[in-house]
């Protein structure tokens, strides 16, 4: 090949700064692995139920920016309640949380709650059909299903089956699922704003088509981790299935996350390593083992078999919403991950 003269090579250099100013933003969260990958250290921030009232709406910003200043954070998880349960769940109010998760630096993986969808048939959340809103959430929160919001980050979607909000990716070796399962047991409570008394048809439709994609989703995760050979599996979910504040629970409350807790043991035991599940709803940070031996969540549940690798996590939130929750990878340590509340610096009086 003959050399190039000076003309031609300025003319290669000025097309590789062309091609680099039009070309898309490069995709955040570049060590995502398809097969094992690096073992490494990893360390992500989970927040939820936040924000709750009038207070917190003006100090989120802030507490993004928290987030933001912590750059060895590889993304953020947000286990969704993006409001108070009591307040409108208007189209302004999305927008504005939308405006709010765009100034994240980071991969913003949300999972919707039961706040801005199951529970807007309230009067005073502006009587709203629960299904309309989850489809206003879909829209304004998942515009590019496989990319998430903030910095772009892709990931597994479920968006052709009609649930962008059910997203996988793995990183350093530990895979990561964030489900749809929201509170209000899992959206079977009835409408009570719209003047119902027990859960309508096109409700309970729902119900069952959301709850068959969960499934597939945790089982197909689950599955890769397997073939992966992956050391962990984190899963993140708006509800606590588990609230240990309730020490008696109902059917009416919690039974409808039955086939989801099935699933976690089942899945759980024929991974063999460690599984996390983190969740909100509760709002008060919590560890704990509740599908293990002896828990009388097992026998709610109708549950013979444990599952002693679970551990769950619950994040503070609402008027508790002081601090993020900061997890970290400790490769070649039987405790996969830790865990560290961080305070927000400037917190909603």
């Amino acid at each position: 090949m003959r050399p190039m003269n000076r003309v031609m090579m300025a003319a290669a250099a000025a097309a590789v700064v062309s091609a680099s100013l039009l070309a898309p933003p490069a995709m955040a969260g570049g060590d995502n692995d398809a097969g094992g990958g690096s073992r490494g250290r990893l360390s992500f921030a989970v927040i939820g139920d936040v924000p709750y009232g009038d207070a917190e709406i003006q100090a989120f910003p802030s507490y993004i920016q928290d987030i933001n200043a912590h750059t060895e954070l590889s993304f953020v998880g947000h286990l969704g309640d993006i409001k108070n349960g009591s307040s409108l769940c208007s189209d302004q109010y999305f927008a504005g949380i939308r405006n709010d998760f765009d100034s994240f630096t980071l991969p913003l993986v949300y999972t919707p709650g039961d706040n801005e969808w199951t529970d807007c048939h309230r009067t005073n959340n502006g009587a709203y059909n629960p299904l309309e809103r989850l489809a206003k959430v879909r829209d304004v929160f998942f515009p590019q299903p496989g990319t998430t919001l903030g910095a772009p980050m892709k990931v597994q979607s479920q968006a052709a089956q009609g649930f962008p909000e059910n997203v996988s990716f793995q990183k350093k070796g530990i895979a990561f699922t964030a489900v749809n399962i929201p509170g209000s047991d899992n959206s079977m409570l009835p409408w009570t704003g719209l003047g119902n008394t027990a859960p309508t048809a096109e409700q309970e439709a729902e119900v069952r088509r959301r709850t068959a994609a969960d499934i597939k989703e945790l089982k197909d995760t689950f599955g890769k981790a397997r073939e992966n050979g992956d050391r962990a599996v984190v899963v993140m979910t708006q509800a606590d299935m588990f609230d240990p504040t309730v020490t008696s629970p109902s059917q009416a409350d919690f039974g409808a996350f039955k086939p989801l807790v099935q699933t976690l043991i089942e899945e759980s035991n024929s991974f063999g390593g460690p599984v996390y599940l983190i969740n909100g709803d509760s709002h008060v940070y919590n560890q704990d083992h509740p599908l293990a031996a002896g828990s009388s969540w097992l026998g709610f549940y109708g549950q013979g078999a444990p599952a002693a690798n679970l551990t769950r996590v619950t994040v503070d939130g609402s008027s508790n919403a002081k601090d993020w929750l900061k997890v970290t990878s400790n490769p070649g340590i039987r405790d996969v991950l830790s865990f560290e509340r961080v305070p927000f610096t400037q917190p909603a009086p």
